[in-house]
């Protein structure tokens, strides 16, 4: 389970340095994605598959699909862990994602999240406003039984 928040750096040629605790937990198949909140995400094999399969199972006919299809799917790359603890970003994705030489490893359970120093700092504040979060969040059920 990926869990926590780390700063990390960004080389000259786009390889993000992952953080041990980061580097620990990734192993077998990988996969980056571009996500939903110009951030990108990286996800073990499995979940991959399981969103892979689900996106395939809805209907082509809808053009709200075919967009979750290209966004999800036509953006996603193998990604390996070099012995250095590096993970290769294509061009693509560090442009669309607004990566410098910082980032932002956010784990959020199966998979992680790539953030822009800038992006992270947007979320952070967005996070802060507990009584608006309070409403928001009031209609999703969180129990735990």
């Amino acid at each position: 389970m990926f869990l926590g928040k780390y700063q990390c750096t960004l080389d000259g040629q786009n390889r993000l340095l992952a953080p041990q605790a980061i580097q620990d937990q990734l192993s077998g198949s990988l996969y980056l994605s571009q996500g939903f909140d110009r951030n990108l995400l990286i996800l073990t094999g499995s979940v991959f598959e399981e969103i892979y399969k689900r996106v395939m199972t809805l209907n082509i006919a809808d053009p709200l699909v075919r967009l979750l299809q290209r966004l999800v799917l036509s953006t996603a790359r193998e990604l390996e862990l070099n012995d250095a603890g590096q993970l290769s970003i294509p061009m693509e994705l560090t442009e669309f994602a607004d990566l410098k030489e910082n980032a932002v490893l956010v784990g959020l359970g199966d998979f992680i999240e790539i953030w822009s120093m800038e992006g992270w700092k947007q979320q952070e504040e967005e996070l802060k406003n507990s009584d608006q979060n309070t409403s928001r969040f009031a209609g999703l059920t969180l129990a735990t039984r």
